[in-house]
C-alpha cells in the first residue's frame, strides 16, 4: 500500500478521495495525523499557485509524496466586490463557519439571482510533489447552481453544498449518490494514482 500526504486539515476534503485512491492501493494521510501543522499563507493568484504554496511547505516536513488542492469560486451575476474567488470562506476578513457560508451565500442568490438561483462555477487546482517533481491539474465544475433555499442537510467541510443545485440531476449536492460522484471525478483519481506509482 503507497501513502500519500493530502496538505488539509479538511477530513471531508480527505474523505473525497479516500475510497477512490484505497481501491488504487493508495493511503491518505493529513495535517491532522502530523505532531506539528505548518503556517502557510496562501498568497497565490489562482487555485494553483495555492496548491504549490501548500505541496512545497509540507514538502519539507514530510517524506511522502505530498498532495495539495485549492478551488476558486466564481458566480455570476454579483458585483465584483461580492465576487469570492479564491476567498470562498473569506468574507470581509472574518473567516465564515459552516453556517455562516450558508446564510451568506443564500442571501447572495436571493438578492441577486434570477427566481433565487445563481449560475456558478468552481476552479479546482492540484498538485502533486513526488520524488522532487511537481505535477499540477486543474479542472472546472460548472453545471450548478446557488440556491437561496438550503438543504436540510449539511455536509461538514463543504456547506455549500447545502444551497448547490447540480443543473443536469436537479439534486442538491448533499443529495448526489456516492455513484453520481465517482463519474465526475475519475480523471482527478487517475491523474493522483498515475504520478506516485
Amino acid at each position: 500500500m503507497k501513502k500519500i500526504f493530502f496538505a488539509t486539515e479538511n477530513e471531508s476534503k480527505a474523505e473525497r478521495f479516500r475510497k477512490k485512491l484505497l481501491a488504487k492501493n493508495i493511503e491518505i494521510i493529513t495535517i491532522n495525523d502530523l505532531k506539528e501543522k505548518i503556517d502557510i499563507e496562501e498568497n497565490g493568484q489562482n487555485a494553483i499557485d495555492n496548491a504549490l504554496i501548500k505541496a512545497r511547505a509540507y514538502q519539507k516536513v514530510v517524506n511522502l509524496p505530498i498532495l495539495a488542492m485549492d478551488d476558486n469560486l466564481y458566480i455570476d451575476n454579483i458585483p465584483f466586490d461580492k465576487q469570492p474567488g479564491m476567498f470562498v470562506r473569506r468574507v470581509n476578513g472574518k473567516r465564515l463557519t459552516d453556517e455562516q457560508m450558508i446564510e451568506y451565500y443564500a442571501n447572495l442568490a436571493k438578492v441577486y439571482g434570477d427566481n433565487g438561483k445563481l449560475t456558478c462555477r468552481w476552479v479546482y487546482g492540484i498538485a502533486l510533489i513526488n520524488n522532487n517533481q511537481e505535477k499540477t491539474y486543474t479542472w472546472s465544475k460548472e453545471d450548478f447552481y446557488l440556491v437561496d433555499k438550503p438543504s436540510n442537510k449539511i455536509n461538514p467541510g463543504y456547506p455549500l453544498n447545502s444551497i448547490s443545485v447540480n443543473k443536469k440531476l436537479n439534486k442538491y449536492f448533499t443529495d448526489i449518490t456516492d455513484d453520481e460522484k465517482k463519474k465526475d471525478e475519475s480523471d482527478v483519481i487517475d491523474f493522483i494514482s498515475n504520478n506516485i506509482l
